[in-house]
């Protein structure tokens, strides 16, 4: 016997059971199995072994457990003590939302365990480097995020951490300033630690430090002492304030230089302000330049507006703007079909310009959970603006393919999602309101915006796709070798965008790699063009 075999005959002896003690009489030797080999009570075991089989599902309810063995809700409510049993000893992992529904999941580490028939035992992390304690913690406060452990229990495992690693200057610098056993000035201070060292994050704000507490009397104490400046950690001259036109914004924090001193010397941190590193950053030195072919219309439209993103002017205009006492945000608008130029025209403009591209990765910032999305909306404006303070040159803020948060909101949203959307739009509204900097959003979709967001963009530029003679162009560009006939030719049969004739130019191209050079080129991009056509019009079906 194994223990998923143990497993599965409980789960089976338990449907219509009523965990009845005629259950328990017949599931008895498998039941202590599970008892002995993962060392758990009886009563622990069965749980354990009817939350194995939802191991598939990461949001398991109590219901759903009942609904498997076909029992009543009221009879698993009973094994509650049992479950938070399980929950200590980290075989399952509990959800507690705020709005008070709780739910489950079991680790894949403990299913290993049990695909190798041991029992699950968890980690000891002993002998760490300053770096990987700060990988461990980082999991810790992304379980508490996730409220899938209490504060209590954060602070259970976090002590074990330290306790596990006293060789380490940073474990022994944290007691001796004593505070092992001051548990709210101690999370605190580590969370500072690990958004400075994990995250790079030097502009904390409160919806960075909210989730840490679970009764929210404390966490209400403790953003009050932030907010006047009388926390422990100022005092300490480990956190400080950041700063706004030379005036203290008291609702902004980040790790002094005390405190990366005196606690965080083991970290090779030299290189922490270099943007080069950050994934969401495009430098405008690292742009390759590409010629684009535009419509009369839309190059008069994109040379003033390179114009107004040229250095002198922009400065200019941006003072005399905010003299006026005008909005001085500059936000534009690229709308019109796939493949015409939008994105590449920002960073075009970027390389053109000296303006560095700060990147919007919009999957990233929706969240499964209730307020975390609105939380990285903020967070991520709040960068843009730390970012725009530490540039010599103010960066663009990209929304690529911004059609998913900027299309019309819902009225009356009901659902949860939907008022997430629509509670996202309205931050995103208000920041565009207050911008003192550069967003450029693109999208495919203009027809479905919402009225809110076209009142907000300054510029507006259409992209057509290109007329014949741009088509020519684009072509002989893409592929020099073609003669002007032949350019025609295809620019007059195949009414594509830049895009699709950019692919067709790397289909080409890599035909020449692979089977050398064709004898009859144009018969050759006929076909290229043709298949390009076909899987234009194949996706376009999609959904309809």
């Amino acid at each position: 016997m194994d223990l998923f075999t143990a497993i599965e005959q409980i789960v089976d002896l338990a449907k219509d059971s009523q965990l009845n003690k005629e259950f328990y009489r017949k599931a008895d030797k498998y039941i202590k199995y599970v008892s002995e080999k993962m060392e758990l009570t009886k009563e622990q075991s069965v749980m354990m072994a009817l939350f194995v089989n939802r191991s598939d599902d990461n949001h398991i309810l109590i219901r759903y457990i009942s609904g498997d063995i076909n029992c009543p809700t009221i009879r698993i409510l009973r094994y509650l003590k049992d479950i938070e049993e399980l929950e200590k000893k980290e075989f399952i992992r509990c959800c507690r939302e705020r709005r008070g529904k709780i739910s489950y999941r079991v680790p894949y580490d403990v299913i290993e365990a049990f695909k190798r028939d041991e029992k699950y035992v968890p980690r000891k992390c002993t002998n760490l480097t300053c770096a990987e304690l700060f990988s461990e913690l980082e999991d810790i406060f992304e379980l508490r995020q996730d409220n899938e452990i209490t504060f209590d229990a954060m602070c259970q495992k976090v002590k074990s951490l330290l306790n596990d690693n006293p060789q380490l200057q940073f474990t022994k610098a944290i007691k001796q300033q004593g505070w092992e056993d001051i548990e709210e000035e101690l999370m605190l201070f580590l969370l500072f630690c690990h958004l400075y060292v994990n995250n790079n994050d030097n502009n904390i704000r409160f919806h960075d430090l909210d989730f840490l507490y679970d009764d929210k009397r404390i966490w209400n104490r403790v953003k009050n002492e932030l907010a006047r400046g009388s926390h422990e950690l100022f005092a300490y001259e480990i956190i400080e304030n950041n700063n706004d036109d030379g005036m203290v914004d008291r609702e902004s924090f980040r790790l002094a230089q005390k405190g990366k001193d005196e606690y965080l010397s083991e970290l090779d941190l030299r290189n922490r302000a270099n943007n080069d590193q950050r994934k969401d950053i495009v430098k405008c030195e690292k742009i390759v330049e590409k010629k684009l072919f535009y419509g009369k219309n839309i190059q008069v439209q994109i040379d003033e507006l390179s114009q107004l993103l040229d250095k002198p002017h922009y400065q200019e205009v941006h003072t005399r703007m905010k003299d006026s006492g005008f909005r001085c945000g500059f936000t534009c608008l690229f709308y019109g079909a796939p493949g015409t130029g939008k994105t590449e025209t920002v960073l075009q403009l970027a390389r053109k310009t000296g303006r560095d591209i700060m990147l919007v990765n919009i999957s990233q910032i929706k969240s499964c959970w209730v307020g975390e999305s609105e939380k990285n909306i903020k967070r991520l404006f709040d960068n843009y603006r730390e970012l725009v303070k530490k540039s010599e040159v103010t960066p663009i803020l990209l929304f690529n393919e911004a059609d998913a948060i900027i299309n019309k909101r819902m009225e009356g949203a009901q659902s949860a999602v939907n008022k997430m959307e629509n509670s996202m739009q309205n931050i995103i509204l208000q920041e565009m309101e207050n911008l003192d900097g550069i967003l450029i959003a693109t999208t495919n979709l203009a027809g479905n915006m919402d009225k809110a967001f076209e009142r907000r963009f300054l510029y507006k530029i259409k992209f057509e796709k290109p007329t014949l003679e741009a088509r020519m162009s684009i072509w002989h560009t893409m592929i020099p070798s073609l003669e002007e006939n032949v350019t025609r030719a295809l620019a007059t049969k195949y009414d594509f965008s830049g895009g699709q004739i950019e692919n067709i130019a790397r289909h080409y191209t890599i035909g020449n790699i692979l089977h050398g050079k064709s004898e009859n080129i144009i018969e050759e991009l006929s076909s290229y063009c043709d298949s390009e056509r076909l899987e234009t019009k194949e996706m376009r079906k999609i959904g309809f």
